[in-house]
């Protein structure tokens, strides 16, 4: 049976793969109590102790502003340590998926970025994630080995789900049930993505990149997943309080009130626009990702199943 690691398993895309992936072989759902990509000698060390044929990298230093000015750390963990995996995924023979970000680009394109345009990173977070993607790159480009299993860095974009810590979604949920008045910055556009159709998509990668499978691998290198369709946090907000008081969830805001980014000022910037082009993982997938506006219902729907 396959072994596969999942790193950051305790986050909202990390117990959504616990549960894609379970039918494809041994999981191992690593929280940062067990692989912390904060040590680099110890995430080595784990890593040739379990020796997995996948390793799913979940984990992720994602405290965007406060990397401003914690960039040490964040450029371990973002960086660093995926170059680790990639090294040690080499050294194993073993298969890795990374999950990177958007925020690689500057948000200045005002048509779906590709895989292949080339990044900008303009925070610390963002130069963080761009020099995990380097290093995952350059190690399997130099790697000395006559046949390596394919690796994967999958961009994504506004990620949201029942799992795992506080997101967009449980937030505005929080503050919509708390005020009657909010205010939410409308000129950011992007393509909220519900973990749980990140993780399926996922699955199918895995599935096609593990020993004894018959399905060809997908080539490696870059892919985009988002849901589809394109919206505006403003309009974000809008519909997560639709679709809850569809759902006969009681919220006591009554007013939306657009602002600018200018009028909500954070230590890092935020690309202002975020859309990824979804056709070359729909190549893979055989399908077009979800429409967000579709998955976000799905996700409240599950939500309060447990929550009311």
């Amino acid at each position: 049976m396959s072994r596969i690691l999942i790193t950051g398993a305790q986050g909202q895309v990390g117990a959504e793969l616990q549960r894609s992936l379970a039918s494809l072989g041994d999981v191992i759902a690593a929280g940062r109590d067990r692989v912390d990509l904060s040590q680099p000698e110890q995430l080595r060390a784990t890593l040739r102790e379990l020796q997995p044929n996948l390793i799913v990298n979940a984990a992720a230093y994602t405290a965007v502003d406060k990397a401003e000015t914690d960039v040490s750390v964040a450029n371990v963990v973002n960086g660093t340590a995926p170059t680790i995996l990639a090294e040690e995924a080499c050294a194993l023979g073993a298969s890795l998926i990374h999950i990177s970000t958007d925020y690689v680009f500057d948000g200045q394109k005002n048509t779906p970025y590709l895989e292949d345009d080339q990044p900008n990173p303009t925070g610390s977070y963002a130069k963080s994630k761009w020099l995990g993607e380097v290093g995952i790159q350059q190690v399997f480009k130099h790697a000395q080995a006559d046949s390596l299993p394919p690796f994967f860095i999958m961009r994504t974009a506004w990620v949201y789900g029942t799992q795992g810590p506080g997101n967009f979604v449980k937030t505005m949920l929080r503050l919509g049930a708390e005020r009657e008045e909010l205010r939410v910055v409308a000129d950011q556009v992007g393509s909220p993505t519900w973990a749980k159709d990140l993780a399926d998509a996922i699955a199918v990668f895995s599935s096609r990149c593990l020993p004894g499978s018959t399905e060809i691998a997908p080539g490696s290198g870059i892919y985009h997943y988002t849901n589809s369709g394109v919206t505006s946090w403003y309009d974000f907000a809008i519909a997560i309080f639709e679709e809850a008081r569809s759902l006969g969830v009681p919220m006591k805001v009554q007013r939306v009130l657009p602002i600018t980014t200018a009028e909500y000022p954070t230590p890092a910037k935020r690309p202002a626009y975020s859309v990824l082009s979804g056709k070359k993982v729909a190549m893979v997938l055989g399908e077009h990702a979800p429409h967000w506006r579709q998955s976000l219902r799905q996700m409240l729907t599950e939500f309060y199943a447990h929550n009311l």
